[in-house]
């Protein structure tokens, strides 16, 4: 089955050759998504929660925009800058998935900007 790129409307340009999000099969890979703006600069300085927020939010658009929801996610990538920001990521985290959470692992990574605190990347079934 040929793929299909997802590319909702506002989205900024990305940084490298990537998209996104793609959808196969009725699968939908989301690319690393972090607390960006329409210029790619990063949003909520020092603030983990509330890119935490932002990057979840973007995430619920783009499966939305493929025909999902968060409630589809069945695998998540989660990178942090800093593990002191590991309780803040969680306590949002929790608030978008609530129930029959879904897989995942968390590991601490440089990420492509230095302000950047959380970066995700999903895999959901749609």
């Amino acid at each position: 089955m040929p793929k299909q790129i997802i590319l909702p409307a506002g989205t900024p340009p990305p940084l490298a050759p990537y998209v996104p999000a793609t959808k196969a099969d009725n699968i939908v890979y989301v690319s690393g998504i972090l607390a960006f703006d329409e210029n790619n600069n990063v949003l909520h300085v020092g603030d983990a929660a509330a890119q935490t927020r932002h990057v979840l939010e973007t995430i619920k658009g783009i499966l939305a925009n493929a025909g999902g929801s968060l409630q589809d996610v069945t695998f998540n990538h989660i990178f942090l800058r800093d593990w002191a920001d590991y309780a803040a990521m969680n306590q949002v985290y929790a608030e978008y998935f609530p129930d029959e959470r879904p897989a995942r692992y968390c590991i601490q990574v440089g990420l492509v900007k230095p302000d950047a605190l959380v970066e995700i990347a999903s895999v959901a079934h749609v």
